[in-house]
């Protein structure tokens, strides 16, 4: 049964693993042409635009995974099928269900695959490529907000204007406040830079409430201790859906440790914890999509109908955030819910194939 089990699950693989280069080639050249309208904003330059979408394959491949498992493994299965490799592996005795095993295995390959690209390359290099082109369009890493970044460290409140690279940021306010949430003092220091322990601010204003009136002061330096980290902050420049799990949970704690909304990084967290199952989950949808068919039926067909169904499940997955997050549906329902469909529907039809 090795033997069966290489020999389909080398086929399912390599068709997957060529399909996944297509299908990344076609959005990486449509990613391309988009980017090239901002060529010339600032200093970037078409060799900049091929920079960043280089950096930006590897979410983009994460992203691309379920499709290209349904439509490799409806064309490799589909191969053997028309071939008769099936039929002869059926006739010598072997159940559906160790057919269902072998193609489960490649599966499992590609699963793991797909969860050491999104956990390992894809977070890194997406940031790199965030990043990247800010810095090149505008020499900075800025928010879409005209307010910057608002965040809360105990009992202070922060914002931050802009986000510089190497561990800076320019325009800081520190509000903080006492127990009956009072303001008590007010600073704002005109850049800032992590050391690696913590913050060093600089050209710094403080003003000092209390019961005694208001003081104010002037500091050319001061260090400044804070939860909130470089790498925290590299989160806020790229969307949740492009960190890594550990990223992800170390900034949902984050958040929780100062009462802020977690709805949106906790769908994302389930999305990632997911979403790679979505890949054996197309995989073994092929199996009696291609049982089912005609003999007759073209690799053609087969890729056109592997990759509406795959293409559905994307927009569906994605929506499925959206609507989520809006009507506060709970995280793991609103990310597991594509998958657990898609699960059922591939169950229903694996019970009424022969």
């Amino acid at each position: 049964m090795k033997i069966l089990d290489r020999y389909i699950g080398w086929t399912i693989i390599t068709a997957t693993l060529t399909v996944l280069v297509v299908l990344v080639g076609i959005f990486t050249f449509f990613a391309f042409i988009e980017q090239l309208e901002d060529v010339g904003r600032g200093n970037y330059t078409i060799f900049k635009v091929a920079v960043f979408v280089l950096f930006s394959m590897p979410n983009l491949t994460y992203e691309m995974f379920p499709m290209a498992a349904l439509i490799g493994a409806l064309i490799g299965f589909g191969t053997l099928m028309r071939n008769g490799e099936i039929t002869v592996i059926r006739v010598a005795g072997v159940p559906k269900g160790r057919v269902l095993l072998s193609v489960v295995k490649a599966g499992g390959i590609l699963l793991a695959l797909a969860v050491l690209l999104g956990e390992l390359v894809a977070p890194p290099a997406e940031r790199f490529a965030r990043d990247f082109r800010n810095v090149a369009i505008n020499d900075r890493v800025t928010f879409r907000s005209d307010n910057g970044f608002w965040s809360r460290d105990g009992e202070s409140f922060i914002n931050i204007r802009e986000i510089l690279p190497g561990n800076q940021v320019r325009g800081l306010y520190i509000y903080e406040f006492d127990d009956l949430n009072r303001l008590r003092t007010s600073t704002y220091a005109e850049s800032a830079r992590y050391d690696g322990k913590q913050w060093v601010l600089k050209d710094i204003a403080q003003t000092q409430l209390d019961d005694e009136g208001m003081r104010e002061r002037h500091l050319p330096e001061a260090a400044w201790d804070s939860m909130l980290k470089p790498d925290l902050l590299s989160m806020i420049t790229i969307d949740p859906e492009s960190l890594g799990i550990l990223s992800l949970v170390r900034y949902i704690r984050f958040l929780d440790r100062n009462a802020q909304d977690t709805q949106r990084y906790q769908h994302a967290l389930w999305t990632k914890l997911t979403y790679p199952l979505a890949t054996v989950v197309m995989v073994v949808l092929a199996v009696p999509m291609v049982l089912r068919a005609n003999r007759s039926v073209t690799i053609g067909q087969r890729v056109l109908v592997g990759a509406l169904v795959g293409l559905g499940f994307h927009l569906l997955n994605q929506a499925a955030g959206h609507l989520g997050v809006v009507y506060e549906v709970h995280p793991m329902l609103s990310a597991a819910g594509p998958a657990l469909l898609m699960s059922v529907i591939a169950a229903v039809l694996l019970a009424r194939t022969p």
